[in-house]
């Protein structure tokens, strides 16, 4: 019989060589391994080319087994393929389309306006995937990593993906990595994709989850232990008996959150709810398969009973203990247990009233998400308990949705009077046309989503938004109140009674199965050479791209400071979202939203910075037009893990197009050093953090030492100052010698086709 699995040659061809791979690997490194080194080392590009990487140190090819895109992202990833020479992609790889369909009216409604106005770049990446033979996922048929989790996912594989999120795999025991397009194009190219080894950080699970506390909170409380740069560069790898009690969805949204602390991914083992999991969405010969090397997809049973000796550090967390968590505002990591977060909201003065409950995202829209939620909607009906706040669904995909509809999970909902919204992003990427009266108003949302830095789901600062699992966010929009906690507070019903909400209770995998009439996949053409791309030259969503120039073999010299960017600048202040998304296929004109929400150390002012020449403040794109039309570049400085957030390569992007020449920060986040990187942008650090403090607003900046650029040695920067004085100081970089390769080229893509002509 035929199997109806996606990809499954590419399977079959995976699972017979990955044993011996890994035992390979272990033979020449001569110890036990960790389940993120089985899987890494049997993905090296040169499998002859075995050696101890040094974790944190050492540049290391691999060669993924897919890529998967989503709309807003393909669209510079696709413009880059088409740039790269090549006339088919050389591994599976797949488009969705979840992040240009805006919430605001119903499903029905929003999606329609969204096929209307998103008609040219769904066109554009509907043909693109067919000409280079890409799987595309029409608007409407769910969030990317929901799709890929119940489709393309498989135990031991390794994919990369342009979101950010794209770890949400690791639910299924996959190494999947959320990159920028430019990474993409590489392996869509079948060339190798380079990754710094990363640290192995090693969370044990012990204990079984019970009452109020779900999966989030797994993550809601490593992500207080973290921090929002703890995982950076690293793997966070759960182990420990407490894993086998998880759900597979529970697990990927564990791993899903991983991106809110850095971590380049996160990874589960496999075992039973996994294989459960892929038998109940259709690949029952996937499981087979995987069943078959079990051992191979879990650490070394020494790595389990000494964990100290094989992970770079080891988190441990009993999930007999461990209560609801509610993290924020504005920081995902700012985390607060359920017990003790009526007294902060107190302390610190948060809107005490919660007007929004909003359940869904790539984080938390799974079918488990959904039954916990209604049961606890549900409940509060028996017991004659009203909804107080506006409350919104997003399921995760047409899957989901569908069979929720089927089992009267969304019926549940409407009926406490809930809006159910399209199978897409919406609010948690700021895809959200929410109506308020007073938009100054400091006002509380609770969502189920990832992210909820200032101004990320509704464009207004004023909003304060928390983080917390489906459940809790139903059990807080019933109550209407932040400072209500189920587990011990009771609520006043329509007679007046006071009662206690029942703890939720759900489904893992729903009881007749999952269904759906119309899962919105097209396949491509077998031979889509002939398919034309056109793209309008007056087009104002889609640009033709054009190379980048070459390094010009000089230093940087006396160029003028763009901003000096203050406190937190993740790429939503470099390339906003929410509107800007319909601009994300056309280069010149989101550059529009550069470094618009970054906060100018000279005035704590956003799109403020001086223009010397005339001594008023303007918007920072502008200004960076006027020195880029004069024919100078300019110096972006920041703080700490800048470009921490989402993969949006445009924040790297923009930046280049605009002619800025270096970005001198305290810290970057992985996947924006990346993405500068593969623009042929500088990325440079300071060594001496203070030296910050010494660069002035119109300070003429010179990079020292370019024409010597070599790995490990630093660079100099050199500040004259307006009173005529100068200073200088080193800089460090993380640059090896074909990442060198790529800055002199003007782009990694300019290096690429370089070598294949």
């Amino acid at each position: 019989m035929a199997s109806n699995t996606f990809d499954i040659n590419m399977i079959q061809a995976f699972y017979k060589s990955y044993a011996q791979k890994t035992n390979d690997a272990k033979r020449f490194l001569n110890r036990p391994l960790t389940l993120s080194e089985k899987i890494l080392y049997a993905h090296l590009s040169e499998v002859n080319n075995i050696k101890d990487f040094a974790r944190a140190t050492d540049y290391v090819n691999f060669s993924p087994d897919r890529v998967a895109m989503q709309d807003a992202t393909a669209q510079m990833a696709l413009l880059q393929l088409m740039n790269s020479g090549r006339t088919r992609v050389a591994v599976p790889s797949t488009v969705h389309c979840d992040h240009l369909i805006q919430a605001f009216k119903s499903a029905k409604e929003d999606l329609h306006t969204a096929e209307i106005t998103n008609k040219e770049v769904y066109d554009f990446l509907s043909a693109v995937s067919d000409k280079y033979g890409i799987g595309f996922w029409k608007p409407g048929a769910g969030i990317i990593h929901q799709v890929v989790l119940e489709n393309y996912a498989f135990p031991g594989g390794m994919m990369i993906g342009t979101d950010s999120h794209t770890p949400n795999a690791g639910g299924l025991g996959m190494i999947a990595i959320g990159v920028g397009g430019a990474d993409a194009v590489d392996v869509m190219a079948g060339m190798p994709w380079e990754l710094k080894m990363p640290k192995i950080i090693g969370v044990k699970l012990t204990g079984k989850l019970s009452g109020w506390a779900s999966p989030k909170d797994v993550i809601l409380k490593l992500a207080g232990i973290l921090t929002v740069k703890g995982g950076t560069n690293t793997v966070i790898e759960y182990f420990g008996e407490g894993t086998a009690s998880l759900s597979a969805t529970g697990k990927a949204t564990i791993c899903n959150m991983g991106a809110e602390v850095g971590a380049t991914t996160s990874i589960f083992p496999y075992d039973q709810k996994a294989s459960e999991y892929l038998k109940a969405t259709g690949r029952a010969d996937v499981a087979a398969m995987a069943d078959k090397i079990i051992e191979y997809l879990q650490p070394d049973v020494e790595v389990v009973s000494d964990p100290q000796k094989y992970f770079d550090q080891v988190i441990e967390i009993d999930l007999s203990t461990l209560e609801p968590y509610i993290n924020g505002p504005f920081t995902p990591d700012a985390a607060h247990p359920i017990s003790e977060f009526a007294k902060v909201v107190r302390e610190k003065g948060y809107p005490q009233r919660m007007e929004v409950g909003l359940i869904g995202s790539c984080t938390n829209s799974s079918y488990e998400d959904m039954s916990r939620a209604a049961s606890v909607i549900a409940d509060a009906k028996d017991k004659n308990i009203k909804v107080k706040a506006q409350f919104i669904i997003n399921p995760g995909s047409e899957q989901v949705r569908y069979t929720a509809e089927r089992d009267g999970i969304l019926s549940t909902f409407e009926e406490a009077g809930a809006t159910i919204m399209a199978n897409a992003c919406g609010p948690c990427i700021g895809q959200w046309k929410r109506e308020t009266e007073n938009p100054d108003r400091p006002n509380s949302i609770v969502t189920s989503f990832n992210r909820n830095f200032a101004k990320r789901n509704d464009g207004n600062p004023n909003t304060h938004a928390f983080v917390t699992s489906p459940e809790i966010v139903a059990v807080l929009s019933i109550a209407g109140n932040l400072c209500f906690n189920p587990m011990t507070d009771t609520l006043s019903n329509e007679k007046g009674e006071m009662v206690k909400l029942q703890e939720p209770k759900g489904y893992e995998l729903p009881p007749k199965g999952y269904e759906n009439d119309d899962n919105g996949f097209v396949a491509p053409s077998a031979d889509g050479s002939e398919r034309e791309i056109k793209i309008a030259p007056d087009s104002q969503r889609l640009q033709e791209l054009k190379p980048f120039s070459a390094w010009d073999d000089k230093d940087i010299i006396e160029q003028p400071l763009l901003i000096k960017a203050k406190g937190k600048c993740t790429t939503d202040h470099i390339s906003m979202a929410g509107p800007w998304l319909r601009f994300r296929g056309h280069l010149d004109n989101i550059s529009d939203n550069m470094l618009i929400g970054a906060v100018n150390a000279f005035n704590d002012k956003t799109n403020a910075v001086l223009d010397t020449e005339t001594g008023e403040y303007i918007s920072v794109p502008k200004l960076a037009r006027q020195f880029k039309a004069a024919g100078l570049g300019s110096i972006v400085v920041a703080e700490e893990n800048y470009g921490e957030g989402s993969s949006r390569e445009h924040a790297a992007m923009e930046p280049r197009f605009l002619n800025v020449k270096a970005i001198l920060v305290k810290s970057f986040a992985r996947i924006h050093e990346t993405n500068l990187k593969k623009q042929g942008m500088l990325a440079l650090t300071f060594i001496n953090k203070d030296d910050y403090n010494k660069i002035r607003e119109d300070d003429k900046i010179s990079i020292l030492g370019l024409t010597h650029f070599k790995p490990g040695k630093n660079l100099v920067v050199e500040l004259e100052h307006s009173d005529g004085t100068k200073e200088s100081f080193e800089v460090a970089h993380t640059y090896n010698d074909i990442q060198i390769e790529w800055f002199k080229a003007g782009s990694a893509l300019n290096y690429m086709k370089s070598k294949q002509i």
